[in-house]
C-alpha cells in the first residue's frame, strides 16, 4: 500500500483528523510488521485551543516538535506511565497535531497482544481482544510506541501511515475525551471516529 506523503500532513487539522480515519498505521520492529486501521482522532489546533500543549504559543521542550515541519510525531507521557501518539500537522510555526485515539488490528496480532498482554493473541478473551487498541495508551503499548519516537519522520520506513483499504463508513464527530480543564475548548466538536466501530474507545 501507498504510504502517505508529507503534503497530506501540511493540512487543516481538522480536515487531516478525518481524513486519516481508514489509514492504517504500520510499525516495522526487528523484521516484524504490525498494523492497524486508524479508526479514532482528536484533533488540537494549536495556539488557540486551550486543549492544546502549545495553546497562547507556548513553546516549552516538550512541544517543540509541534512547532517543526508536518508529518512527524509527537510523543508525550500522561500520568506518568502511558503514552500517547500524535502527527504533526500544518506548516512549520503553527503548532498543531492530531491525536491518534483508538485502532483496529490488521497483521502482527501476536506481537500486538504479547506487548500487552504478555501472552498470544488466541489465548486472549473477549475483553482482551476490543480492548487491545482501543485508547491512546493501549494502542501505543501494543505498537510499542514510546518517547524513543517522539519526532519520527512518519514518511520514513520505520514507523509510518499507509493509504489502506477504500472502504465506505460513517464518520462521527463529538466532543473530546479528558480534557475538562480546557473551558469552552473541552465542548468543541473535534473528535472523530468510525461509526460502531468496535474498537472506538468512548462511543
Amino acid at each position: 500500500m501507498k504510504t502517505l506523503a508529507r503534503e497530506f500532513y501540511n493540512r487543516d487539522s481538522l480536515i487531516v483528523a478525518k481524513e486519516l480515519l481508514g489509514k492504517v498505521l504500520v510499525h516495522e520492529i526487528d523484521g516484524q510488521k504490525i498494523s492497524a486501521k486508524i479508526v479514532e482522532t482528536e484533533a488540537y489546533m494549536g495556539i488557540e485551543d486551550k486543549a492544546a500543549h502549545s495553546y497562547g504559543g507556548r513553546r516549552t521542550p516538550r512541544v517543540e516538535i509541534m512547532y517543526g515541519a508536518a508529518g512527524f510525531s509527537y510523543v508525550f507521557i500522561i500520568y506518568g506511565m502511558y503514552y500517547c501518539f500524535n502527527i504533526v500537522t500544518r506548516e512549520e510555526g503553527v503548532p498543531q497535531a492530531v491525536l491518534i485515539r483508538a485502532l483496529e488490528p490488521i497483521e502482527g496480532l501476536d506481537l500486538m497482544s504479547q506487548n500487552r498482554f504478555k501472552k498470544p493473541y488466541n489465548s486472549l478473551n473477549k475483553s482482551q481482544i476490543s480492548g487491545l487498541t482501543n485508547g491512546p495508551g493501549k494502542l501505543c503499548k501494543a505498537f510499542l510506541i514510546d518517547k524513543s519516537l517522539n519526532g519520527e519522520d512518519l514518511c520514513g520506513s520505520k514507523l509510518y501511515i499507509e493509504e489502506g483499504q477504500k472502504e465506505n463508513f460513517d464518520v462521527i464527530s463529538s466532543k473530546r475525551v479528558g480534557i475538562d480543564y480546557a473551558e469552552e475548548a473541552k465542548d468543541y466538536p473535534w473528535r472523530f471516529y468510525i461509526k460502531d466501530n468496535k474498537y472506538v474507545s468512548v462511543k
